[in-house]
């Protein structure tokens, strides 16, 4: 039997601190639940999920080089590197995996500083605004990206 595809998905800076953070903005909701879901939404598509967060970003780096060997796709909340890190754009390039890009908040409708994201350039997609939910979208997409043809 072979083994249900693995989807990497990473969380950038300050999203540990999800649940006191702002919730006014982030929500409510801590990293652990949305973890859970996302292992939930997973399951039920027959996929692995390997959900990590750093607030490093050699971490992440690393995690992005790891996955080109490992990982069939890779979702991402980059938070605060999405606006500044070059060596993440590159690292995910790199990699040579279907990327989605997720934010909790709309980055178009806050600060003009977040609206310029080093990640999209190399990501399938964009998923922002939805809080939590986008997460849930996102592996929907990548199930698509990964196995053309079926519904996830």
């Amino acid at each position: 039997m072979t083994a249900p595809p693995r989807i990497l998905v990473l969380n950038g800076p300050n999203l540990n601190m999800l649940g006191v953070r702002e919730p006014e903005i982030y929500g409510h909701q801590t990293l652990d639940d949305i973890r859970e879901a996302c292992l939930a939404r997973a399951g039920a598509a027959d996929v692995e999920i390997d959900f990590r967060q750093s607030n490093s970003e050699a971490e992440l780096v690393d995690w992005i080089q790891h996955a080109r060997d490992s990982a069939a796709g890779i979702i991402i909340n980059p938070a605060a590197y999405t606006h500044t890190s070059v060596a993440i754009m590159d690292a995910l390039a790199l990699a040579a995996l279907p990327v989605v890009e997720v934010h909790l908040s709309n980055i178009y409708r806050r600060e003009s500083f977040r609206s310029h994201s080093h990640v999209s350039a190399v990501a399938v997609g964009v998923i922002s605004g939805f809080g939590s939910q986008g997460y849930l979208l996102a592996i929907d997409a990548m199930v698509r990206l990964i196995r053309p043809g079926e519904e996830g």
